[in-house]
This record gives structure tokens, C-alpha cells and sequence, in this order.
């Protein structure tokens, strides 16, 4: 993952390969259930409106418990954290298909998908807490810098190999099974993976800047210093894009009778963006982090501007091609940035804010994009991921002008 030296000690050789695979495979649930929720509701409910609301909840339960749950993982460590998460998880999802498949009332159905996205194990966020604390307290601090860029490049890009994967896997699950097949795999995963994730050697380690009683040496107040939150801002407007994207990209392919291939052309990006984001530990560190935000969120606007105009299939796919070159970067960057100004025995909190950010920007803009794809049309849609990426650029000009110097 890193370039080091003979002599030195590999983030490879401290987690051991079986630790990458495992968080690999963790990570997809969560996937599933964000789209297998959706799916599950339409096929059987028979409301697309319902079915996005519920998506929406899911999302929803995540950001608002997500911190919450990794500040414990900070005080008590990620494995009960995460062995309690993985299942009652694995327990919602499969009330959760009981409520679906029966008479219940709406508002049930989304109690129901909330308490999937409150209970969801944060596995990508804890990944990374877990894997930056490694590289903070066990490797030289001349290998630190680097071996975090690659770390975070490696996470982003299985990240959005997973968010690729998942929704193509639910969609030959129901489409060759049943409606409720996302939903049950999705559960025996997060039983088995989840577990796996958390009971690895990995999992029980404890920051050594947390006290015997699991107090951290810096203020909670430290969470919320201008320097943090522009980037929680900044990650928020990238949630924001995705979820814009998506569903704009959805509006526009229904126009053309072909709704359902909406996804393959997501991918584009999706594919882009995890190739674009490994390369990112080979950038050379006079392009400062500060930097790079700018330039590829520059990348990231140019091409939602493409996306806007696109008037065809092709012009479409060059949008999203462009779009995935500065995506996946600017989310190193960002969970980069976070790593790096964790307060002190905080890296999970962070993490998780990070990745809650980006879950509530993608459900706030999948909800807000469907009502005015339906309302005003697909063009005033598509002109919604250029405002989101704005953001994220506008955020990355902030983030240079309060933190000059490089962090």
C-alpha cells in the first residue's frame, strides 16, 4: 500500500492481506441495503415515491447515529462497537422484510428502514480510523505522510468499488430470486463479515492517547474547530453530488425509455473515480493537499457543466467520465485533511462524520432531485450537481484561506 523500506514495518505486515479482504467484503452490505431497501419497496409496495423516501430514511438513520457510534468506538474500542451493530443490523434488515411483505402502515415501513441505516456498522469510517491510528502509533514518522495518503486512496477506491458493485448485485439478486434476496444476503454479510471485521486482532486495539477510563486528551469542542468542519462541508456537497447525480442521471435516461441503464452509466464515473483515487498516492507532495482540492473539485465543476448541457447518451458518458476524475481525488483529499486534524484520540468521531456527510448530502439531494426531475423536468435537474459541486469547490477555497498552512 505504501512505499517503505526493508528495514521498516509495512501497514501490509501490521494488519496482515486478510484484514483488506475482510473490510472489503464488510463494506458492501451497506451498499445493498441503501439500494435493496429502495428496490424491495417498489416491487412490492408498488410506490416509487414511498420506496424513495424509505432509501431516504435509511440514509438518514446513518448520519444522525453514525458519530454517535463512532465516538464509543473511540472511548471502548471499535470491536463491541461493531460486534453490537453487526447484529442488530443483521436483525433490522429481516424485520424489515417482514414489514414490507406485510399489511403495515407507511410510517411503519419507515421507522423500520431508519433503524436499518441507525444500526448500519460503520465499517468504511472505522477502516479508516483503524488503519490511520496503526500508521500514527506503529510506523516512523517519516513513512506517516505518505503511507496515509496511499491508506486513504486505497478506501476511497474500494469504496466506490463497492458503491458500484452493490446496487449491480442487488439488481441480479432481486431481478433472478425475489424482491427479499438484496435484503437477506445483505444480513447473512453483516452477520458474518461484520463479525469477522470486528474480531480481527485489529479490532480490539485502543488509541494509547485515550486514558485508562477511555477519555480522550482533547476537548469534544475540538470536533467543531473551522478547520474540521469545511471539510465535513466540503464531503457534504460531494454526498450532495452523488446523490444529485444519480438521480438527475435516472430522470434523464427514463426520458430516453431506458431507466434501468442508468446505473451502467453511473458506473462510468464510479470506475473513474476508484482508478483516479489510487493514483493519488503517487502524487508528488509539493502538490499540497490544500492544492489538489481545488484543482480536481475545478474538474469536478467542468465536468457537472457538461453533465448539465448533455444532450445525448455520449455526451453524457464523456460528462461522467470527466466527473470521475476529480471526484475520486477530491475524496482522498478530504479524508486526508480529516485524518490529519483529528483532535487527539478522536479518529473514529472524525471518520464517521466524514462518511455521515457524505450519506446525508446523497440522501438530502436523491430526495430534493426526484421531486424536481417531476416537477420542473429533467433539464433543471441536471443543473443540480453543478450547484453541489460549487459547493465542494467553494468549500475547497475555503479550506485554503483558514488553514495556510499545510496540514
Amino acid at each position: 500500500m505504501t512505499q517503505i523500506t526493508a528495514s521498516s514495518p509495512s501497514l501490509l505486515r501490521l494488519t496482515g492481506i486478510p484484514y483488506f479482504v475482510i473490510a472489503f467484503i464488510a463494506r458492501l452490505p451497506f451498499a445493498m441495503m441503501v439500494v435493496g431497501v429502495l428496490t424491495m419497496v417498489v416491487a412490492v409496495r408498488g410506490s416509487l415515491s414511498l420506496g424513495g423516501l424509505t432509501s431516504a430514511a435509511v440514509g438518514f438513520g446513518t448520519a444522525l447515529v453514525g458519530p454517535f457510534l463512532g465516538a464509543a468506538a473511540d472511548r471502548w474500542g471499535q470491536r463491541p462497537v461493531l460486534l453490537l451493530c453487526g447484529v442488530l443490523n443483521a436483525a433490522m434488515l429481516a424485520v424489515f422484510a417482514l414489514i414490507v411483505y406485510a399489511p403495515a402502515a407507511d410510517v411503519v415501513v419507515l421507522a423500520s428502514a431508519f433503524t436499518i441505516g441507525a444500526t448500519a456498522p460503520q465499517v468504511s469510517p472505522m477502516s479508516r480510523s483503524r488503519l490511520v491510528t496503526i500508521i500514527a502509533e506503529r510506523m516512523p514518522e517519516m513513512q506517516r505522510a505518505r503511507t496515509t495518503s496511499a491508506t486513504m486512496s486505497y478506501e476511497s477506491a474500494a469504496d466506490e468499488t463497492v458503491f458500484v458493485f452493490g446496487p449491480f448485485l442487488v439488481g441480479v439478486l432481486a431481478s433472478f430470486i425475489a424482491p427479499w434476496a438484496p435484503i437477506a444476503i445483505a444480513s447473512a454479510l453483516t452477520l458474518l463479515f461484520v463479525g469477522a471485521f470486528a474480531l480481527h486482532p485489529t479490532g480490539r486495539h485502543v488509541s494509547v492517547e485515550r486514558d485508562a477510563e477511555g477519555r480522550a486528551p482533547s476537548a469534544v469542542g475540538e470536533l467543531f474547530r473551522p478547520v474540521l468542519l469545511v471539510v465535513v462541508t466540503g464531503i457534504f456537497g460531494v454526498g450532495l453530488f452523488f446523490g444529485a447525480a444519480l438521480t438527475a442521471l435516472t430522470s434523464f435516461m427514463a426520458d430516453r425509455g431506458a431507466p434501468e441503464q442508468a446505473g451502467l452509466l453511473y458506473g462510468v464515473m464510479g470506475v473513474g473515480s476508484a482508478v483516479l483515487a489510487l493514483g493519488v498516492a503517487w502524487l508528488p507532495p509539493r502538490f499540497t493537499l490544500h492544492a489538489r482540492w481545488i484543482v480536481f473539485a475545478t474538474i469536478l465543476v467542468a465536468g457537472s457543466v457538461l453533465f448539465a448541457i448533455a444532450d445525448s447518451v455520449t455526451a453524457m458518458t464523456i460528462a461522467l467520465a470527466l466527473v470521475g476524475i476529480g471526484v475520486g481525488p477530491t475524496i482522498v483529499t478530504q479524508y486526508s485533511l480529516g485524518a490529519a486534524r483529528s483532535p487527539r484520540g478522536r479518529s473514529a468521531t472524525v471518520m464517521t462524520m466524514l462518511g455521515s456527510g457524505v450519506v446525508v448530502g446523497q440522501a438530502v439531494a436523491s430526495a430534493g432531485t426526484g421531486a424536481i426531475a417531476e416537477s420542473a423536468g429533467t433539464p433543471v435537474a441536471l443543473v443540480l450537481p453543478l450547484i453541489a459541486a460549487a459547493i465542494v469547490l467553494i468549500a475547497g477555497i475555503a479550506n485554503r484561506l483558514i488553514s495556510p498552512v499545510q496540514r
